[in-house]
């Protein structure tokens, strides 16, 4: 036991990187994508990296991910309503608790037909870091942000 404790201990220690393209900041790596799809799709190229859509779970990631993708318009993140409309999960399935949503959202398209449902979030980088997500057609062509340990 004590010797798997000093193993572990020691790996620890080690200076912990990320692949190259990625961002890190406090032990986690961050990949803005270079191209565009569906949610569906940045989760499936964000798990064949080792990784998934981002959970955003505190005011520091959040503005640090803004900051990262200021100047782009939209990114896709881990946060749907897909199983219970206007129940907001993370992909990890961790309710809602934090969020960042600008005003009048969540809004499902509001009522109009043209947006269609609208179960998938996305953050608008070009909005005020603390109220910047959207709700989105889960098909709409956006780019998104991976996440994953370092």
């Amino acid at each position: 036991m004590t010797k798997e404790l000093k193993r572990l201990q020691s790996l620890s220690k080690q200076k912990k990187t990320c692949p190259e393209g990625w961002r890190m900041f406090s032990g986690t790596c961050y990949l803005l994508s270079t191209q565009s799809g569906s949610w569906e799709k940045g989760r499936e190229d964000c798990r064949a990296r080792g990784a998934d859509l981002v959970i955003i779970d505190s005011l520091e990631e959040q503005t640090l991910l803004t900051g990262f993708a200021a100047g782009k318009k939209f990114w896709w993140i881990g946060l749907t309503d897909r199983d219970e409309e206007g129940t907001w999960k993370w992909i990890d399935g961790t309710p809602l608790t934090q969020s960042y949503w600008w005003e009048g959202q969540p809004d499902n398209g509001g009522g109009d037909s043209q947006w269609g449902e609208e179960d998938c979030a996305h953050i608008l980088t070009s909005r005020d870091f603390d109220k910047n997500w959207n709700d989105q057609s889960c098909t709409a062509s956006v780019k998104w942000i991976c996440e994953k340990m370092a």
